[in-house]
């Protein structure tokens, strides 16, 4: 009697054989008799398949039959065939070598079909399924739409996010994508470089899937890693980084087109420090934000037909130049100035090689890329200089020409031309009122007056060969004209008002004061200092910028602001506002420096003409001036910022004590050369007359010179001495009044007008001091005795270009000592140059009686 497993194992093999041959009935063999025989390797293959699922099957169902029957027997007949008589026991081994052979066919037909499906549904995506990809999320399992794009399809693979629409797939890389949460439950928001898409699931479970999937695969993108969790399973992703660096090659349409762009984003969008590099060759590095150039920045740009670069050393704003920068030009051209939308605008220097066919240099004020406004234009062609106005980068408006002659010329200008009548100096102080040629060269009507006083007043013709022809009258009975009306001949003043010509360089540092002083913006505004190199060539070094700034500056103008509130008493004021001018670092150093610029370009060279001294000294007023209220201003944000109360504006007097008793001497070493160069020019006639009457007087021995200058004997130091007239004569040769003269000799080394005054006042007191230790009491030197003796105190200090040095103290000097003892001694000190000038100073010959040892 056959036990009950024996029965339901004989019901699984009748079941199991059953179901075999209808699945060969029904699906197997109907399927072989309508497939065609396939052309293409994929069919031929998937028909191959079959063809061996059919054959296992039918064996399997063969095998199946005689199990089935050796179990029937063993059921009817229990007692005389025993167990050994089954074949799934005398034949396992074959029983299960079939099995395996059905299930292996059985599982490659199921592949084949499952990837015919997904074939069909795909499309292109075969392309993107490898080891390489892993898909992680399907919108055909969690439908979502994606606007505006409306893409059919959307794939979320472990590396990448790709969007179908019809023939196209657009694909992005996880790392720059950023996902931003929607308005509402069923929408998030995705940003990509150059698209922005937003996602819409059916309903808010789809959104969640959706936005976790894409944040998860975002993260691990990013972190390098491919440890997916389960939704819910494991930890929430952690928040995506606002800000990556990455590379990337731009692809739409527009400036960025094919540009691969290597740095620091945020959302979608260059931000921070990067590198730009364009399939042409430009290079950008430095700064972005939100995608475009923004702070300091260096562009190359390549002239493929020169084999040379052009470089930008700039400052940028929303993908413009604006603000300082430095540009090298592939002309060899140097720009150092301000920029705005790209343009030079604002304060510049623009400067040709040296070895340039025609060298030029400009010197000022630009408007949307062309010369506008005041500026200094030098033309080393010609050898001149021009001063004066520009428009639309033409000479326009009143100006001054210097040429390499020494002739100066001052007139109105029209698109380049000169036009209407100007006035013509000339090195030897004659001078021309009329009309001119571009060449200055006199024709129409005029007047020449000539350094003796004689005039010439007609028609001037220049023609060519011809030489100058003149029709007019000669007026010979005109007086020599006074010197001094000579020296007041000075051009440019009141054509260009001091205060308005340099307001290139004190806007931006008014504009960086009123917007209290922003550190990111010092540069910008106020300009750096970076070497340069003349000769442009192909090399990744002009990638980089040795600019000599602080590395925070943000830091260092809040320390700078610092310090300023701990000096502002006023003997702690001066040594600090000295350190702060000296400091090309510091705000008011670097207005300093380009104050000092301007000066060298127009007072320097060619524009060292003494008709031009009055337009210097004005200038060098002002901007102490103009220093003087940029360090208030500094000082009114460093109390803002404190919460301090702001100082009261002070009135004119007080503004004008400031400026000429403290700021005034800080500044005047940085333009002493210049400006002292021009009043040696404009006093050189006096000086050389004051230089012969020096010569003469140094032949005297000390008493000769006393009693030729009228000195009254009871005041000559001489009363100490025991010695015989010669031996006097040489010990005291030089040696009188000796402490004077080696006081007055200092008020050379010292450019500040208040301590050469007040050498002067210890000169003054030196002679005094000595007539009363003579006198053997205190005595108060009159006028009358004074002068005597300090012009032999002068003769014996013999110092040079002393008209020059009287002239610029009375021009430099506080006017709050006029009429005091500075302009009393200052007004004696003119007195004696004056008395040397004279003709019986210079002419005077000792008399022959003297011998050698009398003068001796």
């Amino acid at each position: 009697m056959c036990n009950p497993e024996e029965a339901a194992l004989l019901r699984l093999e009748e079941t199991f054989s059953a179901t075999l041959a209808r699945i060969d009935s029904l699906v197997l063999q109907p399927l072989l008799l309508a497939t065609p025989e396939p052309s293409d390797p994929w069919g031929r293959e998937c028909l191959r398949l079959l063809q061996q699922l059919h054959r296992s099957s039918q064996k399997l169902w063969e095998v199946t039959e005689e199990s089935l029957h050796s179990l029937q027997e063993r059921l009817s007949h229990p007692d005389s065939i025993g167990l050994e008589t089954l074949l799934l026991l005398r034949g396992a081994d074959h029983v299960l070598q079939v099995h395996m052979e059905y299930i292996e066919s059985y599982t490659s037909c199921v592949v084949v079909q499952a990837f015919q499906k997904i074939a069909k549904r795909r499309r292109r995506e075969d392309v993107l399924c490898s080891p390489a990809h892993r898909l992680l999320q399907d919108s055909q399992d969690i439908p979502v739409t994606v606007s505006p794009l409306r893409a059919q399809r959307v794939l979320l693979f472990d590396d990448t996010l790709v969007l179908l629409q019809g023939h196209h797939v657009h694909t992005f890389d996880l790392k720059l994508v950023w996902v931003d949460p929607g308005q509402d439950g069923c929408t998030f928001q995705v940003l990509t470089p150059e698209e922005e898409f937003s996602f819409c699931a059916k309903d808010p479970q789809g959104r969640v899937v959706w936005q976790w999937k894409v944040t998860q695969a975002v993260s691990q993108a990013l972190r390098g890693k491919k440890d997916f969790s389960v939704l819910g399973a494991g930890p929430e992703p952690p928040e995506l980084p606002a800000c990556r660096c990455v590379q990337y090659t731009f692809r739409m349409e527009g400036r960025l087109c094919q540009a691969t762009y290597e740095g620091e984003w945020c959302r979608g969008r260059p931000h921070g420090k990067g590198i730009l590099k364009w399939p042409d060759g430009r290079n950008h590095v430095g700064n972005f934000c939100h995608g475009l150039e923004h702070g300091f920045g260096i562009r190359l740009v390549p002239q493929a037909a020169e084999d040379k670069f052009e470089c930008y050393k700039c400052h940028w704003w929303e993908g413009n130049m604006c603000g300082y920068g430095v540009c090298e030009y592939s002309t060899d051209e140097v720009y150092k100035g301000y920029f705005q939308e790209g343009l030079r605008h604002g304060f510049g220097v623009l400067e040709s090689a040296l070895q340039a066919p025609q060298p030029y240099k400009y010197t000022g004020h630009w408007e949307r890329g062309q010369r506008s406004g005041y500026g200094i234009g030098e033309d080393g062609d010609r050898g001149e200089r021009y001063i004066g106005m520009w428009q639309a980068d033409q000479r326009h408006g009143l100006g001054v020409v210097v040429t390499q002659a020494g002739v100066c010329y001052q007139g109105s200008f029209q698109a380049d031309k000169i036009v209407g009548p100007g006035v013509l100096l000339s090195e030897d102080d004659s001078l021309y009122e009329g009309t001119f040629t571009r060449d200055l060269n006199l024709v129409g009507k005029g007047k020449v007056t000539f350094p003796n006083g004689f005039t010439l007043e007609g028609s001037f013709s220049n023609g060519a060969g011809r030489g100058l022809q003149i029709q007019g009258v000669l007026d010979t009975a005109a007086l020599p004209p006074d010197p001094s009306s000579i020296r007041k001949r000075q051009l440019g003043l009141g054509a260009f008002p001091v205060e308005s010509r340099w307001q290139g360089v004190y806007g931006p540092f008014r504009d960086f004061v009123r917007a209290s002083c922003p550190g990111d913006l010092q540069e910008a505004l106020l300009g750096f200092h970076t070497q340069s190199s003349r000769e442009l060539r192909k090399s990744q070094e002009y990638l980089c910028c040795q600019r000599t700034h602080p590395k925070d500056s943000k830091s260092s103008i809040e320390d700078i602001l610092e310090e300023l509130l701990r000096h502002r008493d006023p003997k702690a004021l001066q040594p600090y506002l000295r350190k702060a001018l000296s400091n090309s670092l510091h705000p008011l150093g670097k207005l300093l420096r380009t104050l000092m610029l301007t000066f060298q370009a127009t007072y320097t060279g060619v524009g060292a003409n003494k008709h031009l001294q009055d337009l210097a000294q004005e200038e060098v007023k002002q901007h102490a001036q103009e220093l003087w209220a940029a360090y208030k201003g500094l000082l009114q944000v460093a109390l803002q910022r404190k919460g301090q109360a702001l100082e009261e504006e002070e009135d004119a007097e007080t503004r004008a004590l400031w400026v000429h008793g403290l700021v005034l001497p800080l500044i005047l070493p940085s333009f002493y050369p210049e400006l002292f160069t021009l009043y040696l020019l404009l006093h050189e006639k006096e000086d050389s007359l004051y230089s012969q009457g020096i010569t003469n007087l140094s032949l005297f021995p000390d008493t000769k010179l006393l009693e030729f200058l009228d000195v009254q004997k009871h005041l000559w130091p001489l009363k100490d001495l025991t010695l015989t007239t010669n031996q006097r004569h040489s010990l005291v040769r030089d040696k009188c009044f000796l402490s004077a003269t080696e006081c007055l000799q200092k008020i050379v080394t010292t450019v500040d007008p208040r301590e050469k005054l007040e050498v002067l006042e210890r000169t003054y007191g030196e002679i005094e001091a000595t007539v009363s230790r003579v006198l053997g009491r205190e005595h108060k030197l009159p006028m009358d005795d004074l002068l005597p003796l300090l012009i032999y105190v002068v003769s014996r200090a013999r110092i040079q270009h002393l008209g020059a040095e009287i002239h610029l103290i009375r021009d430099m000097m506080d006017p709050m000592s006029t009429g005091g003892l500075y302009d009393f001694l200052l007004t004696a000190l003119e007195s004696c140059y004056e008395h040397i000038q004279k003709e019986d100073m210079r002419l005077y010959r000792l008399p022959s009686r003297w011998g050698s040892r009398d003068r001796w």
